[in-house]
């Protein structure tokens, strides 16, 4: 049996287990784990549970029958309690137990925040105008050219500007230095990419050419073992390059793309790039929408989970980390920090994942929104269609989790488009 109480937004279960029925849970928890046990005298499994019980202590069993009676009794509580949603797992407040009158625990726990969504026709967030400028255009075509650009070998000393391909390896007194030593490395002299002074060092080198190249890392280098330090390169330098960038004109448009004159391949840039603004407005606008309805709506985030979401998303970080060659450890020290300073800048992105999580399920409830089958298959068509594949072919190569992402993603759009509708 058990008793529920709600106080200062947490759960409190107290659960009696009789006597009786506790006899039977270590019962069966000795039945369960006899087998582990050698008790000289008998065979292995065949030890009555006395004898077990005068070998390892009377309490042996205990720990099983607890986890197995309060865990049932928890179950049971949640099955007949459905209004009630834990936020977390519950903690063991107290426990006792006593020969006559058998086990009494205390469960507490965070409940799920209660909350009461605003009036969507009364949000103010407001749509940014998407605009594309003739700079934004002229960078794309910079950006174009940079592309196509061509490195041309030149025999003569390096100058600031030139790009040089060079062979390196960086000491600290005798010693060699993880992420010091590299072959074919194109260095921009100029680009302040190294160690200060590097490249000026560069400077004056001809193919062939071998130097020492005397550097100090600055004090708030990344590297610990190497902040302060002098360090000697040896440098070769392979070959020195000239960059030329292509003319964009009207025969470089016809040869390399659909259009024919600078002006239509012009228009045709500056019409994509509005899209993808048009585009980004869009989403910067749902996302202001879910913030202010979050806002509105007053939620108080139990501690217990933004912890949990604050573990989750490290643990992503740390995945995505080890994508770039790269983890967490490392990166904290590029970033001077340890853990207990970066976790608490996290927690308020965590307590807002957590808000819109909580906005958006209460959404979906309040306005019964579901995906068709068919509404699906549009998704999944649309999408496969980009890829230019069918349908069918995309499903074939589709997973439950790919179904469940374009789902949530339907799902999404049409709380957003709720959302919008609303809007006076």
């Amino acid at each position: 049996m058990y008793e529920f109480e709600k106080k200062d937004k947490k759960g409190i279960l107290t659960i009696k287990v009789s006597k009786e029925d506790w006899e039977k849970a270590v019962e069966r928890a000795y039945e369960k784990n006899k087998d582990k046990f050698n008790i000289q005298g008998f065979r292995k499994g065949k030890a009555p549970r006395r004898v077990i019980e005068q070998n390892y202590g009377d309490t042996i069993f205990f720990d099983d029958a607890f986890d197995e009676v309060v865990s049932a009794e928890y179950m049971q509580f949640l099955s007949e309690n459905k209004e009630v949603v834990p936020a977390e797992q519950p903690h063991v407040e107290n426990n006792t137990f006593t020969a006559d009158k058998g086990l009494e625990v205390v469960l507490k726990f965070d409940l799920m925040p209660e909350f009461k969504l605003p009036d969507l026709t009364k949000l103010t967030a407001k749509k940014e105008e998407a605009n594309v400028s003739d700079e934004q255009v002229e960078a794309e075509l910079q950006s174009e050219r940079e592309s196509h650009a061509r490195y041309v070998e030149e025999d003569k000393a390096a100058e600031i500007g030139d790009f040089a391909t060079i062979d390196f390896v960086g000491y600290v007194g005798d010693e060699k230095f993880e992420g010091g030593e590299a072959k074919d490395y194109r260095l921009e002299l100029g680009s302040h990419t190294f160690i200060e002074g590097f490249e000026d060092q560069v400077v004056g080198m001809k193919k062939g050419e071998e130097k020492d190249v005397n550097v100090t890392f600055p004090e708030n280098y990344h590297a610990e073992n190497l902040k302060g330090k002098p360090a000697v390169f040896k440098v070769t330098l392979n070959k020195v390059e000239k960059k030329e960038l292509p003319e964009i004109d009207d025969k470089y448009v016809s040869d390399t793309t659909e259009f024919e004159t600078v002006d239509e391949y012009k228009k045709a840039i500056k019409e994509n790039l509005l899209k993808m603004a048009q585009e980004r407005a869009e989403r910067d606008f749902e996302v202001k929408l879910l913030d202010e309805i979050a806002e509105k709506s007053n939620i108080e985030v139990p501690d217990s989970m933004v912890e949990h979401e604050l573990h989750h998303m490290i643990e992503d970080f740390e995945h995505r980390l080890s994508h770039q060659g790269l983890n967490l450890t490392t990166y904290l020290e590029y970033i001077g920090k340890t853990m207990d300073e970066f976790k608490p800048e996290r927690a308020e992105d965590a307590r807002k994942n957590i808000k819109t999580r909580l906005v958006l399920q209460k959404l979906i409830s309040e306005n019964n929104i579901t995906v068709t089958s068919e509404e699906l298959d549009n998704s999944i068509a649309e999408y496969a269609n980009r890829y230019q594949m069918t349908a069918e072919d995309f499903k074939k190569a589709m997973s439950p989790d790919d179904y469940a992402y374009f789902e949530n993603n339907a799902i999404m759009t049409k709380v957003l488009n709720m959302i919008k509708s609303k809007i006076k």
